[in-house]
This record gives structure tokens, C-alpha cells and sequence, in this order.
């Protein structure tokens, strides 16, 4: 979203000064009940239903006044009390500034921030998830009533980390589609509140779709055409969004810059009209990423005029367009019979019904749910807590020797605090943040256990001389134990650039290796970044005793560092994405968006689920300061199939999910885990299915996860329940999703149960 955002941020700078600096509290949008004009308006009583009310506020708007709401800096309808509105605020991970919708000053000069998303996809803990997201809404709607920012927050991002070079698969969670979806639909409820009818703030499921390269090898995400099969729409790409709509009922979905198989997300009505709003039921709007109908005329020349795009783009189902394009041009669109009113009339009609849920018509924001919400409530003791929190389950324990790890107070009294990222702050929120409430870094963090000596080894990440080697080494020699703090930072991966290799920038590799073999007590190597990093050198070192993967870890990241290499917190995050050796690019564009292996072209598979070759860490790796078992207590091992109709079709082996009777059918497996360590802990259980090999399935895919806390010595009994239809299910060449019939194989650790899907075939015709 930056470059061609930044095009027409300028356009939108007056509107965002005059109504926001120095403005400390929110003035009435509309149906203000002061105003006798418009206060017994029909569109202004709350006790109508929403549709109606939308409905006549639609029918007092001229074609002007309807265009002027199609930008996400829509205007004001002075004559009808309504004040503009800017749509386009953020909330990644905690209320941002990325988007000209909010602004800190004043009584709110930052705002909790969270771990990056693929840090916290890697607790594999829905419900932290969820209680993120009140959080976040709950800041932001303290600053919606302070006059300082928006409702509608255009995130999460739900899309798939295909690639491990994509420069901002850190905004995601992860790598399994699974995955997510369950982040999509917890973080989402958590903005949003649980009432269908009526919205906390507006949340956004983003890009839309098969969008996962920004800009590699002179190919940018403005003119790439991802060629993708029905196959990998329905079985990767696609299933976030889906997961998004149906179980977080989210209020919007964006549309991506990328073409699909050579037509523009945002003026496919395949994929908007006919996907997202008829067959997933969105009950919400559409908009556009920033410019992108702009960039569909003039990058990609989709269209021979401004109109052609404005029409296709409106039509096709684009409610909203981040940008000046839609209001430059729908006029003469439908002045030149390309786009009827009533086109322009449907897209008014979804992005109004959305500010209507959110309370935006029904006068002082004081007397309504969440009117008493204001600054104290922003960057609390109890949000700076979640915050840590989330980054105590995030980060990761990839390698423990001995153990080394947790280090000792009494034993490590000095510890050497080494490298580029040691005194990290800003590099530890990522991007699509805003400004934190305040920040621990790594080597503060550690000096609340230990004194400390730190050096950064390197000016930078990019690590490009050796210049303090050896001051480095030597406080290490000196020191009991040695932690050295690496990896990448917005330098190297971010939003319009993705990385050309998997090892670690410059001269950090050199750098740890040589610290390494200077330190005399344990050498602990903690990488900071969103993607996966080939660190096959320190994994295989006997003299880099363990390694840890922090992501990135929000502002209380040095403190949670601290506490897990400490032991005050005992590591329970897995892997969200599989860590792949360098040599696995060998033979891989990032433009070939194939999931599964093409053997003809020496093409290797995507992602766990299609890829079989060696990897440095997989997919959910993650160690702990103690050891669980896992036994399954209980678990069918046949589950019949009920088929509908008698002309239904049992084709190679598999049904049909639409087909199959899938309500309440449902695999129940009960698993028994024991702490049979000594640290109590907690533990993330994830269970694979293996389908029946065949063409269509994946290795395996993720079908369930829970996190639990279990004591030392202590056992407990989880229950997990399989959806058969959504996830045994496998999608064949032509897109469509079936179940296999036959073994499949759940695998939870080292256990496995082998349960047989069996179609029920009275009546059903076999082919």
C-alpha cells in the first residue's frame, strides 16, 4: 500500500489537518440531536430498522453527492448534518498512524503495540488473539471519541506467507491457510464485538486475493498477473477470506493490487459479486486497495478509459476505493451509459449500512456503548500486559543444547549483549504500527536479570564490515554468557520489498561465528524478523548453544526476551511458517504461484502441506524448558459418510462436500497430555490429518490446535472436534472441494490414530 498511497495522500493532507490536529474531542457526525433540520429525519431514528434508514438517506442524496461518498476521504453533506469522513485508519497489530484516518498528539500520544502478527500467529492461541483485537478496539474507539481517529480499521492481513521472501509476510499469520483463518475470524471478532447487527469498529480482511509478492526481480505487485489454478484458490488462497466472512462476520473486505489469471481483483465480479458478497454472504463493503482502480487504468491498462475502469470496477461489486479515482470519474461514467445510478446506488448503500451499524448516525457519541471510552483508556497497565504476554507465547525456542537454556541469575551475573538488534525499539513493532506507549529492549530487558555489556558488533543489520568484531569478542571472552541479538528489520523485508536470499544479511553470519568461539559461557543467538532465515551454520554449531526466534516482538519485546531466556517464562510458541535452506530457491520464481510441486519444470512445493524437501526448522517446530507427551485416550475409527439424493456422484474415491450431509459431522479425538518435566508449562498442541495419497491431497494438513497450561507432573485431557467437511477435506484439479474416502492419518506429536471415512452408497451412483 505505500507508493501509490503516497500519490494522493497529499490530495486528502487538508482534509486530515482541519478536522483532526488539536481537536481532543469528537464532534457529532450526524443526526445531531440539536440540529432541528435533520434530528426528525427517518435516516436519524434509531428505532427504524438499519436497511430502511439507509434507504432513505439514500433517496435524498443527488448522483454528485453519492460520488463524493465513493473515497475513503469521503465529503461532507452539509445540508443533511453530515460531516466527511475519513475511512482509511489501520489497526495491524494496535491502533496505527500508517493511514491518514488517525493522528497521535495531544492526550493520545501512542497507543499499545502488539507483537507483529506472524509473532503472535505463532502462540497458536485464538482466544489471545480475540482479546487483542478488544484491546485494540477499545484504544481505538477511545481516540474515535477523542476526535483523533477512525471506526474503520482496514486489517487484519489474511494472506498466505506462499513465499518465504515476501517482504511482508510478517503482517501475516503465517503459512497455513487453516491457520489464518482461525487469526482472521478471532482477531476480527475481537475489533468488531459480538453483536452482528451492530459494530465495535469496522474491521478488513486483506488482499484479496492470491496477493503475496510486492517486489522481486523487476517484477512489483502492480503489474503482476498471478496465474493460479481453481485448485490453489480453493484450497489455499482463498480459505482465510472465507473463514473471515462466515466466522468473524467481518464488516469489509479489501481487494488487491495483482491481477488473477489476467483480470484486476477490483473489477472482478467473479470475484467480488459473485465470491465474497453472494456465495460467502458478506455483510459489509468492498474497497479497494490505495489506487488500485487507479492502477488498473493507468499500469495495467485494463481498460481504455478512466470511465471503462470506474464501471467495471463499480459493477463488479468495488464499494469503496481507497483513492481519488472513483470520484474523478463515476459521473461521466454513468453520464456516458457505462454505469447506472443505481450501480452507484448499491455501493453507497453498503459502505453507509456499515457506518450506521457502527453508530455513526445516531447523534452524541457520548450517550451511545462505547461513548465513556477516552485517553485513560489507551496504554493501560492491563493492555502493556497483554502485550507481554503475547510476546511470551510468540516467541519461539528453536534450539536448546544441555539445555543451556534458561539461563541462571546466580551462575550468568554478566552476560554480553551483542549485535545490531540488541538495542532494538522501533525495529521490535514492525510495520503498520503506530507509536508505542513506551519500549523495553532486548539489552534492558536482559539487565534487569544480569549486568550487562553491550555492543552492537555491527552499525546495522545490513552488517556490511567487521569493524567491531573483535571489541565484540572480547565482550565475550569477558563475560558468563553471551546473547547475541540478529536478523532483519524493515531494512531488509517490508511492504514493496521482498529479499532476494534466506541468509542472514552482510557480515552476521561471520559476526556470531566468530563471538561464538570466543564466548567461555553459553552463546544464545536470538533473530529478530518476519520471514524464515537460513541459520543452518548456528544450528549445526555445538559452540551456539540455543537459538531463539523473537519475530517481532512489540514494545514489550525486551522484557518478554529476558523473561524466556531467564526461565521467568518457559516457551511455548511453535513455527507458523516452514524455514527453509537457501538452496530452496535455487529453482523458484516468486511469480510461479504453483502451491504444488512441478516436477517437469524441478519446481519444489510450497509450504509444508506440498513440500517435502529438507528444511532448517518445520513447519510448528517449537521446544519447551519441559517435555510433554501426548497419548490419544479416545477416537473413532470408522465415521460414515451420508450422502444426499439418489443422483448423487462418489467420484474416484470421494464425495462431494456438497454432497455430503456435513451438519454434526464431526471427529471427536480425546488426548491426554502429561508434563513430564520438571517446569510447569504450556503447551500448543497441533493435529495434522493425513488424507488418502492421491494426486489432489496435501502431505498432510493442520486440522485443529489448542494451547493449554499443564504443571510439572501433571496430566490433562483435551478434546478437539474435527469438522469432516471443512477440514478432511481435499480440493480436486477443477476447484471443486471433496472428501476422501478411505484412511486418513491424525497425527498429534509422535501419536497417531488412523480413522476410515466411509460413504454411505444407498443410492448413490458410483463413476
Amino acid at each position: 500500500m505505500i507508493l501509490h498511497k503516497m500519490a494522493f495522500l497529499a490530495a486528502i493532507i487538508f482534509f486530515f489537518v482541519s478536522s483532526s490536529i488539536h481537536v481532543h474531542s469528537r464532534e457529532t457526525f450526524a443526526c445531531d440531536t440539536e440540529d432541528a433540520a435533520t434530528a426528525t429525519l427517518r435516516f436519524c431514528q434509531q428505532s427504524v430498522p438499519i436497511p430502511e434508514r439507509v434507504k432513505d438517506l439514500i433517496g435524498r442524496l443527488t448522483l454528485a453527492e453519492k460520488v463524493s461518498l465513493l473515497g475513503n476521504t469521503a465529503a461532507a453533506i452539509p445540508r443533511l448534518g453530515i460531516k466527511g469522513y475519513e475511512w482509511w485508519s489501520e489497526a495491524l497489530h494496535g491502533v496505527s498512524n500508517v493511514g491518514p484516518g488517525t493522528k497521535f498528539g495531544g492526550s493520545f500520544p501512542a497507543a499499545t503495540s502488539f507483537p507483529q502478527v506472524i509473532t503472535t500467529a505463532a502462540s497458536f492461541n485464538a482466544s489471545l488473539w480475540e482479546s487483542i483485537g478488544r484491546v485494540v478496539s477499545n484504544e481505538a474507539r477511545a481516540m474515535y471519541n477523542g476526535g483523533v481517529g477512525g471506526l474503520t480499521y482496514w486489517s487484519p492481513n489474511v494472506n498466505i506467507l506462499r513465499d518465504p521472501r515476501w517482504g511482508r509476510g510478517q503482517e501475516t499469520p503465517g503459512e497455513d491457510p487453516v491457520l489464518a483463518g482461525k487469526y482472521a475470524a478471532s482477531y476480527v471478532r475481537g475489533l468488531q464485538g459480538n453483536d452482528r447487527s451492530r459494530l465495535k469498529v469496522a474491521a478488513c480482511c486483506k488482499h484479496f486475493t492470491a496477493y503475496d509478492l510486492d517486489n522481486w526481480n523487476g517484477v512489483d505487485r502492480f503489474h503482476f498477473n498471478a496465474k493460479v489454478s481453481k485448485q490453489d484458490i480453493e484450497d489455499t488462497f482463498d480459505v482465510p477470506f472465507r473463514m473471515c466472512v462466515r466466522e468473524g462476520n467481518v464488516a469489509s473486505i479489501m481487494c488487491s493490487y495483482n491481477q488473477v489469471n489476467g483480470v484486476p481483483t477490483c473489477a472482478d465480479p467473479n470475484l467480488l459479486k459473485k465470491t465474497i458478497r453472494n456465495q460467502w454472504g458478506l455483510n459489509g463493503y468492498i474497497v479497494s486497495d490505495c489506487d488500485s482502480v487507479g492502477v488498473l487504468y493507468d499500469t495495467q491498462h485494463y481498460t481504455g478509459t478512466p470511465e471503462e475502469a470506474a464501471a467495471k470496477s463499480i459493477k463488479a461489486g468495488l464499494d469503496l476505493d481507497c483513492g481519488p479515482f472513483l470520484g474523478a470519474h463515476t459521473i461521466d461514467a454513468v453520464n456516458k451509459n457505462l454505469l447506472r445510478e443505481s450501480d452507484v446506488d448499491n455501493a453507497v448503500v453498503n459502505t453507509l449500512t456499515v457506518q450506521m451499524r457502527l453508530g455513526m448516525f445516531d447523534g452524541d457519541i457520548a450517550t451511545q456503548p462505547y461513548g465513556h471510552l477516552g485517553s485513560a483508556h489507551v496504554c493501560t497497565p492491563v493492555h502493556k500486559g497483554l502485550a507481554l504476554e503475547a510476546a511470551h507465547q510468540g516467541i519461539v525456542l528453536l534450539k536448546n543444547l544441555g539445555p543451556s537454556l534458561p539461563l541462571s541469575r546466580h551462575r550468568h551475573r554478566t552476560v554480553a549483549v551483542i549485535g545490531p538488534n540488541a538495542d532494538a525499539t522501533v525495529t521490535m513493532i514492525g510495520n503498520y504500527a503506530g507509536i508505542a506507549c513506551g519500549y523495553t529492549s532486548p539489552v534492558q530487558g536482559i539487565s534487569g536479570y544480569a549486568r550487562t555489556v553491550h555492543n552492537k558488533g555491527c552499525a546495522d543489520v545490513h552488517c556490511m564490515d567487521d569493524r567491531l568484531f573483535d571489541s565484540a569478542a572480547d565482550a565475550a571472552r569477558g563475560s558468563d554468557a553471551t546473547v547475541l541479538v540478529m536478523g532483519l528489520d524493515q531494512s531488509i523485508e517490508a511492504e514493496f520489498k521482498d529479499r532476494n536470499s534466506l541468509l542472514l544479511p552482510g557480515k552476521q553470519q561471520e559476526l556470531i561465528s566468530r563471538v561464538a568461539r570466543a564466548s567461555k559461557g553459553p552463546v544464545i543467538l536470538v533473530l529478530m524478523s518476519g520471514g524464515p532465515i537460513d541459520v543452518t551454520f548456528a544450528e549445526k554449531d555445538p559452540k551456539i548453544s540455543a537459538i531463539v526466534w523473537a519475530g517481532y516482538p512489540g514494545q514489550e519485546g525486551g522484557t518478554a526476551i529476558a523473561d524466556i531466556l531467564f526461565g521467568a517464562a518457559n516457551p511455548g510458541g511453535k513455527l507458523p511458517m516452514t524455514w527453509y535452506p537457501q538452496e530452496y530457491l535455487t529453482n523458484l520464481p516468486m511469480t510461479e504461484m504453483s502451491m504444488r510441486a512441478i516436477h517437469s519444470k524441478r519446481i519444489p512445493g510450497r509450504t509444508y502441506r506440498f513440500y517435502d524437501g529438507p528444511v532448517v526448522y518445520p513447519f510448528g517446530h517449537g521446544l519447551s524448558y519441559t517435555r510433554f507427551t501426548h497419548s490419544i485416550a479416545d477416537a473413532p475409527k470408522v465415521i460414515p459418510i451420508a450422502v444426499r439424493g439418489r443422483n448423487t456422484t462418489v467420484s474416484g474415491k470421494s464425495v462431494r462436500v456438497t454432497h455430503a450431509r456435513c451438519n454434526r459431522l464431526s471427529l471427536g479425538v480425546h488426548v491426554d497430555i502429561k508434563n513430564v518435566g520438571s517446569r510447569d508449562g504450556t503447551h500448543t498442541m497441533l493435529v495434522f490429518s493425513a488424507p488418502p495419497s492421491g494426486e489432489w491431497a496435501p502431505r498432510k494438513q493442520l486440522v485443529a490446535f489448542t494451547r493449554l497450561h499443564v504443571a510439572a507432573g501433571e496430566q490433562k485431557r483435551v478434546q478437539v472436534n474435527i469438522h469432516v467437511c471443512k477440514y478432511l477435506s481435499v480440493v480436486d484439479r477443477a476447484g471443486i472441494r471433496r472428501i476422501p474416502i478411505g484412511d486418513h492419518g491424525i497425527h498429534i506429536g509422535d501419536e497417531s490414530h488412523t480413522v476410515s471415512l466411509q460413504a454411505s452408497t444407498l443410492g448413490v451412483i458410483k463413476s
